[in-house]
C-alpha cells in the first residue's frame, strides 16, 4: 500500500474559478500514538547504515519497500531529506555549503559535564568560555554529526503489528474530520 493511496478526496478549486477538481488531500494527518511509541515491546531500535534509505529498511524488514512509510511515521519524519541521516557525502556537502571550507573546523560552542545527576550528560554553554575556561570546545563538524548521529537512531515496528498498523492508519486517514 502507498503512502498516500488512502487519504480522502476533497473538491478543490486551485485556481478560484470555480471549477472544482477532486484532489488527494494531503493535508490530513495521522500521528503515532505516544503510548504505541513508547512501548518498547511493539518495535526495534536501529541504527541506519550509510547510504541506507526508508525503503531499504522497509524492504530487509517488512518485505516491501512500499512500506517505507511506516518507518517514517513511526519516527515522526516529516522531511526525509531533513529529518534521515544523510550520507557522508551529502553531509560533507552540507557543512561546507553551511560553513564554508575554512570554518567546518571552527567552535561552534563549549561544553561541560553536568556535575550532578547523569555525569555524561554535556551542558552547552554558549559560543565563549569566558565564565568557565575548563570548558571543552565543539566543532561545528563534531555537533552537526552528533545531530546525525542521533537521526540514524530509528525505532522499528515489529513486523508482527505491521499489519494492523496499516489497518489502523487507513481506518485514521480516512474518517470524516467534520
Amino acid at each position: 500500500m502507498s503512502y498516500f493511496s488512502n487519504f480522502p478526496v476533497i473538491p478543490y478549486d486551485s485556481e478560484g474559478n470555480g471549477n472544482l477538481k477532486d484532489v488527494t488531500n494531503i493535508l490530513r494527518r495521522v500521528v503515532v500514538r505516544t503510548k504505541i511509541q513508547e512501548n518498547t515491546s511493539v518495535f526495534d531500535t536501529y541504527d541506519v547504515k550509510e547510504g541506507e534509505t526508508p525503503e531499504m529498511i522497509a524492504h530487509k524488514l517488512y518485505g516491501d519497500i512500499n512500506l517505507h512509510w511506516v518507518v517514517l511515521l513511526f519516527n515522526k519524519v516529516k522531511d526525509r531529506y531533513h529529518d534521515w541521516p544523510m550520507t557522508q557525502q551529502q553531509f560533507d556537502l552540507y557543512l561546507k555549503d553551511k560553513y564554508g571550507v575554512e570554518s567546518v573546523n571552527a567552535v561552534h560552542h563549549y561544553e561541560i559535564s553536568q556535575e550532578s545527576g547523569h555525569t555524561t550528560t554535556k551542558i552547552d554553554v554558549g559560543t565563549s568560555n569566558t565564565l568557565y575556561p575548563s570548558a571543552t570546545a565543539v566543532t561545528n563538524y563534531e555537533y552537526e554529526e552528533a545531530l546525525q548521529d542521533e537521526k540514524r537512531k530509528i525505532k522499528l515496528l515489529d513486523p508482527r503489528y505491521v499489519d494492523q498498523f496499516v489497518a489502523e492508519f487507513k481506518e485514521k486517514i480516512s474518517e470524516t474530520v467534520i
